[in-house]
């Protein structure tokens, strides 16, 4: 068997309307001013700082703060919420010979519902959000549980994701990965730009020749 495990947003889904939406709802709440979009979005990707203290800053994230944020983007998490383009062909090509699964930092309650929004949900095994584990990524347990539940073992999958966060959590669960550039940062270096350079990547990786491409 061999698994693919895709981060959410910023991979599959452009999201970024509804995330820097509701930072700044939260930030207004507490009195703090609005940041400018692909600010916050290079920000939330950033392994190196503290969200919680960057954006509204407290060491950890208050009830307060956790509420006001889950209630405004339960509410608008669908909003201008549209498939990067060529992922959708992407699924459908390796649906059936690839166990498909989503390694995701948002809530699993909300990611189901996003990609049941954008029509890729059924086509994952197993969708894993920060509440599914302990530690979020860059911690790798939510790699090594996704290898558990489907019993395959690290060489026999690969994870793509648009952050560091992505591949610091694959490099220490000893797992493959691939860094995509078209999501929410802007990476100078070891990031691919298109679905084309992401399929090389997975064919290089497993060998894979789509079925439907064989010519007898």
């Amino acid at each position: 068997m061999r698994l693919i495990m895709f981060d959410m947003d910023g991979t599959l889904i452009d999201s970024g309307a509804s995330i820097t939406n509701t930072i700044n709802y939260v930030r207004n709440n507490l009195g703090f001013e609005s940041m400018e979009k692909n600010y916050i979005l290079e920000k939330v990707n950033d392994p190196c700082i503290n969200a919680s203290e960057f954006f509204y800053g407290t060491k950890e994230f208050t009830k307060q703060q956790k509420v006001l944020f889950e209630e405004h983007y339960n509410a608008n998490c669908l909003n201008d919420l549209e498939l990067y383009e060529g992922i959708q062909k992407l699924i459908d090509d390796l649906k059936s010979d690839f166990t498909l699964t989503v390694a995701t930092n948002a809530n699993s309650s909300f990611a189901k519902k996003m990609l049941n929004h954008v029509g890729i949900g059924q086509h994952f095994k197993t969708i894993l959000g920060y509440d599914s584990v302990k530690e979020a990524k860059p911690h790798p347990e939510m790699i090594y549980k996704i290898l558990e539940t489907h019993e395959i073992e690290k060489n026999n999958a690969q994870l793509i994701g648009d952050s560091h966060k992505d591949i610091m959590a694959a490099d220490k669960a000893g797992v493959d990965s691939v860094l995509v550039n078209w999501g929410f940062s802007d990476h100078s270096e070891n990031a691919i730009e298109t679905i084309e350079e992401l399929e090389k990547k997975i064919k290089d990786k497993f060998n894979y020749v789509k079925k439907a491409y064989i010519n007898f």
